[in-house]
């Protein structure tokens, strides 16, 4: 039984967190841990009724249930649920800090007052829904965006039969929320400043422009067509040209300054559209590998944060150097055979190559093949004991009889240890 006091133990943190907001895999909710509480005996049905709706759904979030002393059914110790007494509002801190999600069936009024001396900021606050009594109406609270809150509250509302209020004026219109844009993808959001502004741009009916050079196309979600004041462009100059109230730009570029003002009223994503090819010696070192990555994107002038993955052959897949520097930048490494990379035309291919690898290539077909695409952006640069070749993700039917995104690609090739 945990006082109110005294919580029960902390839930452990997934490995690589490093805070409450996390890009849905796939979908579906975000959330890692939830905490159902109560402190009615109608509350406490409730949260059972939920919580066994979560436990037998494997891909739900973990749940803990925490409910009054007086309200036990004795049953709660066999089923993990937390007992405790006193005042609730002593409880909430410690949950607020240390799950994802909290569901409380408890009065709005009562909540608001409650958690309004813990709000920190909206990137890092927990969801938080609350349900009445009788379970007829589920309401997002905090943190419906970014937090996750309005998706919660849609499927509390359908497990329980409830109707799910949700306030949020982009959601209610059924147009862009600019905060999640494109975050279903791995989009990184730059200018966090622009997203007031800009937000309400959109949802007052303004003029906006929607720049799209790179990235997934199929970010707009709702069934209806894009409202009439939303305007895409595939470029920045030819937006800047049609003119607008607000922006969202998609791109990997870094920008020229004649395109800088288009972030006056503007927000930035970094899409995860670019494929490194890679290819080195055995032992070249991680600085080396990073400083030939880094200046080569300086030199495209793309941003290293729309870098998605590297590719390379699959007797590299435990390069010491390389493994290092996709750790740092949390890149996934994606291999493949030499068999899997014959298989994809390039313009120049070595026979040196072959004869120490099996490919007739590796830094330019691992690009192609991982970015699911016929060109690119840079065929191969050699600089010291790498070679690199960049290519931008098509986004279309995959080549190759190959996905055009996954896991990493794993296997064994034959032949003697070579220089690339």
């Amino acid at each position: 039984m945990a006082h109110a006091d005294q919580p029960a133990a902390r839930p452990s943190a997934a490995p690589g967190a490093t805070a409450h907001h996390r890009l849905p895999p796939g979908g579906g909710l975000p959330h890692r841990r939830l905490a159902l509480v109560a402190i009615t005996t109608h509350g406490a049905d409730i949260v059972r009724h939920l919580a066994a709706s979560y436990r037998h759904d494997p891909d739900a979030p973990a749940v803990d249930v925490f409910y009054m002393k007086k309200h036990a059914r004795g049953d709660e110790e066999g089923k993990g649920f937390r007992l405790f007494e006193g005042s609730v509002r002593r409880l909430l801190p410690d949950l607020f800090s240390r799950y994802d999600g909290l569901v409380l069936v408890i009065s709005l009024g009562a909540v608001v007052r409650m958690i309004a001396p813990l709000l920190a900021d909206k990137k890092t606050d927990p969801a938080v829904v609350v349900i009445d009594d009788r379970a007829e109406h589920v309401v997002s609270v905090l943190s419906g965006h970014l937090g996750g809150a309005n998706v919660l509250t849609r499927d509390i509302a359908r497990r329980l039969g409830a109707r799910p209020v949700i306030t949020t004026a982009s959601d209610v219109q059924g147009t862009i929320a600019v905060d999640l844009f494109g975050r279903r993808f791995g989009w990184r959001l730059v200018n966090w400043d622009k997203v007031t502004p800009v937000s309400a741009a959109v949802v007052n009916g303004e003029r906006i422009a929607v720049v799209q050079e790179s990235g997934e196309p199929d970010w707009w979600e709702h069934p209806h067509p894009l409202p009439p004041n939303i305007a895409v462009y595939r470029s920045v100059r030819e937006a800047l040209a049609a003119g607008a109230d607000a922006y969202l730009v998609v791109t990997h570029r870094l920008l020229d300054p004649d395109e800088e003002a288009v972030l006056e009223n503007g927000v930035l994503y970094r899409p995860r559209s670019i494929v490194l090819g890679f290819g080195c010696n055995r032992g070249t070192s991680a600085a080396e590998i990073e400083g030939v990555i880094c200046d080569t994107l300086a030199e495209l002038r793309f941003s290293v944060d729309s870098v998605r993955n590297v590719a390379t052959i699959d007797r590299k897949k435990d390069e010491p150097g390389l493994m290092t520097v996709c750790a740092k930048y949390g890149w996934p490494l994606e291999t493949y055979t030499p068999a899997e990379l014959n298989a994809v035309p390039i313009a120049h291919p070595s026979a040196t190559v072959y004869r120490y690898t099996g490919a007739y290539g590796v830094s330019e077909p691992a690009a192609k093949r991982s970015a699911n695409t016929e060109t690119l952006v840079l065929e191969k640069k050699r600089c010291g004991n790498c070679t690199i070749s960049v290519a931008l993700v098509d986004y279309g039917p995959p080549r190759w009889g190959a996905p055009a995104r996954g896991a990493a690609r794993m296997g064994e090739s034959a032949g003697k240890e070579g220089p690339r």
